[in-house]
């Protein structure tokens, strides 16, 4: 069945970047813009109080759900991997943390070929983006329409953790979004007046109204329709109804890192081998795609805790009863934050350029040695957590048949690379030599993981194995690059290389992880990419 209306753009997820993209190409009022989301809407009080993000992270009515391959290199596990199906995409179920990334990650990336994406580029972008708690300066907006609220510190282990760090010689920095990122504090978050700050909330429902502006929920798009190289038009399936649409401009892919490649395979856009193995006739062979899959892998130490000041304390059935009245009330109170207010970014040895490790800290216990525990555990605790920001092993995701409802095949080959298992094998034992300081002492009590009998490199790698997870940041199976790199999919335009009409905006184009929470990062892409999209001058321009 065909649709009648016509669109100039046809934007697929209503995610970190879709929301940013239809309301930036809305502003203009002769353009008349579809933005399409496979998921429902995002009301949902349990989406909104940021100390619920466990449950959206775990409700598949919200979530994709996907699973990766058994991993070669984690002993065969299989990696659970939480994705947005919702308005505001995964910004509705992720952990609310605000981090942008280093400097160096978009020098490199200019320096890679991707003309117009280094830091003084992009730092205009995340300006714009921005309404910071703290007021505007060189580094922070003042007036974007993303909320971000500086993490309090009121538990008394947020700041001892700090105080420890300080103490093992790891700068306090006062921002760690600003001028320097290396450094313990407080970390930024995506939430205002005790609610989840979401791309939906912050760029789609103010705008929602819009006579040109149209939202299909609960739409899945299952291809992309071509007329000889240029994308004319979308398959979208509703209520068991097929719909085509066209599109007069462009059509904009922001489904994420996972998503976005599979409805390029779908539609014949991708490795030519892999396509024909599937049965899918080659629109164009861009060997790139789906492939340059990474992550940041994220391991913890965790520790009883000697006294009754963790978050264990107010998690009883009356307790949890008394956060979530004192939320739907007032908004605010420990419904209102993520309790991930304080941590940092250190380098794993003096030889490494700049920070190649986060560090996250939470007042409580998690529940099991699994990474992805949601649950607190039975006692007082606290545990740090580490990413590994900039991995070198590297991953893949494939088709597994021609069901655009079938999840795509992904293996991210964690820990593949001996460098990434040296470095996560620091990161254990900086987190150990943070937590043995004197701020820490008076309620440090048994490390429960590790464990006191883990010491050896062959021990902390086993523990490492069995029980590091993702750090909920896939990227790059899209991959940003000039037309000379015959894996990169899209160029600097964000235009998928050999198309006319269509283009990727989201977390898949990032050539490498910023070294950093990827959310910031995607919702500053789709800022620039909105400005490519439209040919205004760009915020950089704009800002000289």
């Amino acid at each position: 069945m065909s649709n009648s209306r016509g669109y100039d753009y046809i934007i697929v997820g209503a995610g970190s970047a879709g929301c940013v993209v239809a309301n930036r190409l809305s502003a203009d009022k002769t353009a008349r813009v579809l933005l399409i989301e496979a998921g429902p809407g995002d009301r949902d009080w349990h989406i909104q109080m940021p100390a619920s993000l466990a449950w959206s992270l775990q409700n598949k009515k919200y979530n994709w759900a996907y699973k990766t391959e058994p991993e070669p290199y984690l002993d065969g596990r299989i990696v659970d991997h939480p994705r947005g199906r919702v308005l505001g995409g995964s910004s509705s179920i992720n952990g609310m943390m605000y981090v942008r990334g280093h400097r160096r990650d978009f020098d490199r990336w200019a320096q890679s070929g991707c003309r117009g994406w280094s830091y003084d580029d992009v730092l205009p972008y995340f300006r714009k983006a921005e309404n910071n708690s703290g007021g505007g300066d060189d580094y922070h907006g003042d007036s974007g329409p993303l909320n971000v609220t500086k993490g309090e510190i009121v538990n008394p282990l947020c700041r001892a953790w700090i105080e420890s760090a300080v103490r093992q010689g790891y700068p306090h920095n006062p921002d760690i979004n600003g001028a320097e990122q290396e450094g313990v504090g407080r970390i930024d978050r995506t939430t205002h007046r005790g609610r989840r700050w979401s791309t939906a909330n912050a760029y789609l429902h103010p705008v929602r109204h819009r006579p040109n502006l149209e939202i299909m929920t609960r739409a899945l798009t299952t291809a992309i329709r071509f007329e000889g190289d240029r994308a004319v038009a979308v398959e979208v399936t509703v209520d068991g109804h097929s719909q085509r649409i066209a599109a007069a401009r462009e059509i904009i892919l922001c489904g994420g890192a996972f998503n976005s490649p599979q409805l390029l395979l779908l539609s014949g856009v991708g490795p030519a081998a892999h396509l024909r193995e599937i049965g899918i006739p080659v629109v164009a062979d861009r060997p790139g795609v789906g492939q340059n899959l990474h992550d940041h892998v994220d391991v913890f130490v965790k520790h009883r805790c000697t006294q009754p000041v963790s978050l264990y304390q107010k998690l009883s059935l009356m307790g949890r009863a008394k956060i979530g009245l004192r939320w739907f009330l007032f908004h605010d109170g420990d419904g209102a934050t993520n309790h991930y207010e304080t941590g940092g970014f250190v380098r794993s040895d003096s030889d490494v350029e700049h920070p190649d490790l986060e560090f996250m800290f939470l007042p409580m216990a998690t529940a099991v040695e699994a990474n992805q525990s949601f649950d607190s555990a039975p006692f007082d605790g606290f545990q740090t957590h580490t990413d590994l920001l900039r991995p070198t092993s590297r991953g893949w995701l494939k088709l597994a048949d021609v069901n655009p409802r079938t999840p795509p095949r992904l293996l991210f080959n964690y820990l593949q690379t001996p460098e990434d298992r040296s470095r996560l094998r620091k990161a254990i034992r900086i987190m150990r030599d943070i937590h043995a300081q004197s701020p820490l002492a008076p309620f440090r009590g048994e490390e429960i993981l590790p464990g006191e009998n883990v010491r050896t490199d062959a021990e902390i790698d086993a523990y490492i194995r069995r029980s590091c997870d993702t750090g909920y940041h896939p990227v790059s199976t899209c991959k940003m690059g000039p037309d000379s790199d015959p894996t990169a999919v899209v160029d600097p335009s964000c235009r998928v290389h050999g198309i006319r009409g269509l283009r990727v905006v989201d977390a898949s184009i990032m050539p490498t992880i910023v070294s950093g929470n990827t959310n910031a990062a995607t919702i500053m892409i789709a800022e620039k990419a909105a400005d490519m999209i439209r040919g205004v001058a760009n915020a950089a321009e704009a800002a000289a």
